[in-house]
């Protein structure tokens, strides 16, 4: 039997004519690993190159430093525990500060995926009141009631009132 160039089998003209946007999870999940490679290329272009050095400087164990070194963490992301002592650490440069607070923003802003009660309890275990203003940070939050408020005044999300439901 005779084959015709119609009956050829062809692999890349069906796999453009599939190409398909990535699912919303998957891009929250790659803008947070990017968020958290940008927060790892500040303390590296503040001249901390070594893991020890970004260790004591994030104020971390050498395993976590590796992690966000490398922008693999868990699905869930850093946690506020591990924010909090980032935040705490009296070697953080203030550009790896900025980073880390656009990342809670954002995070708790839902841009990285969770649900109301996700975010609200995230909010909720972080210490930032704790934190003075920081003059090279634009970004610095400070809370206020409910939801995080720009060191400006300026209210930059709410995390939406009600009950926290455990």
């Amino acid at each position: 039997m005779e084959s015709h160039s119609s009956d050829v089998f062809r692999p890349a003209a069906r796999v453009q004519a599939r190409h398909r946007p990535l699912p919303l999870t998957a891009r929250m999940k790659a803008r947070q690993s990017s968020k958290i490679r940008e927060l790892a290329e500040a303390i590296k272009s503040a001249g901390f190159l070594t893991l020890d050095e970004q260790a004591k400087a994030l104020g971390l164990s050498r395993s976590t430093a590796w992690t966000i070194r490398k922008a693999s963490h868990k699905a869930s992301g850093l946690s506020a525990s591990i924010i909090n002592r980032m935040l705490a650490a009296p070697e953080l440069p203030p550009f790896a500060r900025t980073k880390i607070l656009e990342y809670v923003e954002e995070k708790a802003a839902g841009l990285y995926g969770g649900s109301r009660s996700q975010r609200r309890k995230f909010a909720a275990r972080l210490s930032i009141e704790k934190l003075p203003v920081c003059q090279e940070t634009e970004s610095t939050l400070v809370p206020e009631h409910n939801g995080i408020t720009r060191a400006s005044g300026e209210r930059s999300w709410v995390i939406p009132e009600g009950p926290i439901r455990q």
